[in-house]
């Protein structure tokens, strides 16, 4: 199946501060899924976008990105009173997976060891399969894999980490290029998100973020299974 893209509000891992106003300009290309971070924007600020993108039909995500367990309970929090559908991030802490277990909403978080801002991943790629593999046997409902933030081979740590697990994984992070979404379809991840790229018009030089929005959105569309070759490296 092919992948699943999740517009992101943000650049170098902060929302930015005209996300409404974008979202406003792009709501009505055919994408479900829309999210943005924990920071960059005052809490009331961030309800009253959730408040938005839901009432256009959107799934909404939350990416906490802050590494401690208060701050990742702080960001669960906020997923919570905003009302968001799924959060995604934070250092897995029982205390997080604890106060979300009776709330209407999923929780994706980290596999691997995670560090720095923006975020780094390293460890082997067996350390992080069984830190996916320990998180899915806690219950957590997807995750929030930094496959392209990863210190090694991101294609292969994506196919070992979605054939060891049965949940959603969604590959965030630094996907700026065809070749890349072209790897987590490969790799048979559930998602990705983009933010960044958007910004820096990776995928239409020159063009606004909504154009870049829009061709993403229309590669997808047209692009078949059989036509991935063509944008792999070897």
């Amino acid at each position: 199946m092919k992948p699943e893209l999740i517009v992101m509000l943000t650049h170098q891992d902060t929302t930015v501060k005209n996300a409404y106003q974008l979202f406003e300009q792009t709501k009505d290309i055919p994408i479900k899924h829309w999210g943005f971070k924990d920071v960059g924007l005052p809490p009331e600020e961030m309800k009253r976008l959730v408040r938005f993108m839901k009432d256009a039909g959107k799934v909404t995500f939350l990416e906490v990105v802050s590494l401690s367990e208060e701050e990742g309970l702080r960001g669960a929090k906020l997923a919570v009173d905003a009302g968001f559908d799924i959060l995604m991030g934070t250092v897995y802490f029982e205390s997080i997976h604890a106060f979300l277990k009776d709330k209407p909403i999923h929780y994706y978080p980290f596999p691997g060891h995670v560090y720095g801002h923006p975020s780094i991943l390293d460890g082997t790629i067996e350390e992080i399969v069984a830190h996916a593999r320990y998180l899915e046997a806690q219950g957590v409902q997807g995750m929030d894999l930094l496959a392209y933030r990863y210190v090694g081979d991101a294609r292969q740590l994506l196919k070992e980490v979605v054939k060891a697990t049965q949940v959603p994984i969604v590959s965030a992070g630094s996907v700026a290029s065809y070749q890349r979404i072209a790897e987590i379809w490969e790799a048979g991840a559930w998602g990705f998100t983009i933010g960044g790229a958007f910004f820096e018009a990776k995928f239409v030089p020159g063009g606004t973020f909504t154009e870049n929005v829009q061709a993403v959105y229309e590669w997808l569309s047209k692009t078949e299974e059989s036509e991935l070759n063509q944008y792999l490296s070897g």
